[in-house]
């Protein structure tokens, strides 16, 4: 019965690994593809000539993107956001988690504050009273329109409280018997401690700021004011070659709309594409640590 339990394991184990190989390849086809039209020649791409390794390879899709000041000036918009965004979220998922990670003998108030961040995800606003409230606070064309009405992340907090509910009480109690206060507390000994659910949602952070592109559209009136991810959306939906740049013969000769289009696009998911490998062992057990908890 041990030897076929063992064979049985082996096979499935087998059919597992098969399963997910090939669903990781169908995943990086379109990648791959995608890599492969940019890095192609203009009349290969629009032969349809190209599958998953390019046709008459050539960077001039590449050069010609980096000199359009559209895509450059979307791509610091994004920075930009990323960057306030990142450490606002950081900071207020870190600050609202602590507090409500207490026991209720700790924090009489804790079980009311939490109900006021959970309804948010249940109920919202809307679209229109959420629009007006950037317009009556003078945020519209501003970066601070990207990064104020999703300054507290709900999710993230949940996750991060439960992991912080998780961590051994006796740590923190002996923080506290040494003098220390909740504010040196939570810094030099929750948060450091804290590191897999910190990476989590780090990496939920970057990735929604990266990739969002709605708000862009509604609150941004000009377009050099757009982010990356808006840029791209309205670049795939309302690209025509027509619209290359007229003083730039040689390059319109050289490229086509398919091989600019999927440049930029592979261009915009670089970033992404380098940073989540680097968090990507955090991401498991962040969220099993931060969602199984009471």
């Amino acid at each position: 019965m041990y030897a076929t339990a063992t064979v049985g394991r082996r096979i499935f184990l087998t059919l597992n690994y098969v399963f997910l190989i090939a669903l990781s390849l169908l995943c990086l086809f379109p990648l791959l593809h995608v890599l492969a039209v940019s890095l192609s020649s203009s009349a290969a791409a629009s032969g349809g000539l190209v599958r998953f390794w390019p046709v008459d390879a050539t960077f001039d899709s590449y050069k010609y993107i980096l000199q359009k000041k559209e895509f450059i000036a979307s791509f610091i918009v994004t920075l930009e956001r990323v960057a306030l965004g990142f450490t606002v979220n950081m900071l207020m998922s870190i600050l609202c988690a602590y507090p409500l990670s207490k026991e209720t003998k700790d924090f009489r108030s804790r079980t009311r504050y939490a109900w006021f961040f959970i309804v948010t995800i249940l109920f919202s606003g809307g679209l229109i009273p959420t629009y007006i409230a950037v317009s009556k606070t003078y945020l519209l064309d501003s970066v601070w329109a990207l990064v104020l009405p999703v300054a507290v992340p709900v999710f993230n907090i949940i996750l991060m409280l439960n992991f912080f509910r998780g961590l051994p009480r006796e740590v923190e109690e002996s923080a506290f018997i040494d003098g220390a206060g909740h504010w040196r507390t939570l810094w030099s000994m929750i948060v450091p401690m804290s590191l897999p659910v910190i990476a989590t949602v780090s990496l939920l952070t970057l990735v929604g700021h990266w990739n969002s592109w709605f708000d862009g559209l509604i609150y941004m009136n000009f377009p050099e004011k757009y982010p990356l991810s808006t840029y791209l959306q309205l670049m795939v939906i309302n690209s025509n070659p027509m619209k290359l740049d007229p003083t730039n013969l040689s390059a319109a000769l050289e490229i086509s709309e398919r091989t600019t289009r999927a440049a930029q696009i592979l261009l915009g998911a670089l970033p992404i594409l380098i940073v989540y490998p680097m968090l990507q062992r955090f991401f498991v057990k962040g969220i099993v640590l931060g969602s199984v908890k009471a």
